[in-house]
Order: C-alpha cells, then structure tokens, then sequence
C-alpha cells in the first residue's frame, strides 16, 4: 500500500461537475492498493496515518497529529501510484491492485479511519477527477507498506 499525505488547508475531489468530497484543514490522501495488500496492511497505513504527527504545535514544531488537531481527511484513489516509469515513456501499471481487489481495500481504509473518529470525504473509486487543494506548508510525505 502506497499513501501520499499532504497537509492540506482546504480541498475537495469534483466529478463530472459535482463536489463529491471536500475537507477543510486536515490531509488530502492519495491512496495506492497494489496485489500483496491485506486487511493487516490497510490497519498499519491508517494508525500510521491517523497518529502522524505533522501538524505545529504553539512551538511550530511537528508535534501533533490529525486527529490532535480535529481534522478532516480526503481520501482519493490513485491506482498511478503504482505505474512504473524505469522502461520505456509509457507507465506500466501491472503493481496496482485489479479494481475487485482494490476498492473493497480502499472502502476497508476509509473505514479504518473512521473508526478512529476521523471525519473522511472520498473521491468515487475508478472516477476522472478533479482534486483541487491548498498544500499546507507544503508538507507531502509518502507512507507505505
């Protein structure tokens, strides 16, 4: 599993037109699900996440987390997480997980999070989107298995 975090201000993920998710202060979390991904692993990555602490305390240093400071998560699928540049120009995307697996990966991580007591907005699974945020800081971490 493959998660980049960014700390976000505000953002939301727009479909065919339609705000389908949007968050104030919180993190934006793009979200790769590749074949070897289990219900071990998707536990792992939401802890890790939900705990992390990148947020400011009144120091300004890195010491609270999400949850620390009440904030929200936009969880987005990204199967391109997993798209492999070293050949050729064109990405090769045979380590991202098949939609049957991964979806239901993805639904059981946003899950995970909320029971965390975490507010979580989504993306639709296997959409075009259009995500749009204010990168806070920036901060962009990459959490994975």
């Amino acid at each position: 599993m493959r998660v980049v975090v960014q700390r976000s201000r505000e953002a939301s993920v727009t479909v065919a037109g339609e705000v389908v998710g949007r968050i104030d202060h919180g993190l934006v979390l793009l979200v790769g699900i590749t074949h070897e991904d289990t219900e071990k692993d998707v536990e792992f990555i939401a802890d890790k996440i939900a705990n992390l602490r990148i947020f400011e305390d009144s120091e300004e240093k890195m010491n609270h987390s999400v949850l620390d400071t009440g904030g929200q998560i936009l969880s987005v699928s990204q199967f391109t997480l997993y798209g492999d540049c070293r050949k050729g120009r064109r990405p090769n995307f045979m380590a991202a997980a098949r939609p049957e697996k991964a979806e239901p990966m993805y639904d059981l991580f946003n899950a995970k999070l909320r029971e965390k007591g975490l507010q979580v907005e989504t993306g639709r699974f296997g959409a075009m989107m259009d995500v749009r945020l204010v990168n806070d800081g920036p901060v962009t971490l990459i959490v994975e298995t």
